[in-house]
């Protein structure tokens, strides 16, 4: 690697998938709070994400809906209420 092209707090961190439970140690500048033991036994920063290659379904070749604010079954309930509208004014 090349010297004093990185910013200052660019370091190991490990991100952790929450949909797949995989976990990465990747080089990042990304500013966290925890911190995790890795396999190697050191300490590093910790950030959680949504999805990852390990878990998006252009990777894994199986799709699955992932639902993490509740906004599929917001929708549904849109979508029930404007199809009962419809029926009454018909």
């Amino acid at each position: 690697m090349k010297k004093d092209i990185h910013p200052d707090n660019y370091r190991p961190v490990i991100f952790n998938d929450n949909a797949s439970g995989e976990r990465f140690l990747i080089g990042s500048t990304i500013e966290t709070n925890e911190t995790d033991k890795w396999t190697d036994g050191k300490e590093y920063p910790l950030a959680s994400v949504d999805v990852s290659s390990a878990s998006h379904p252009f990777y894994t070749g199986q799709e699955k809906v992932m639902d993490t604010a509740g906004r599929v079954e917001r929708f549904k309930n849109r979508a029930s209420k404007a199809a009962g509208g419809r029926k009454k004014k018909a």
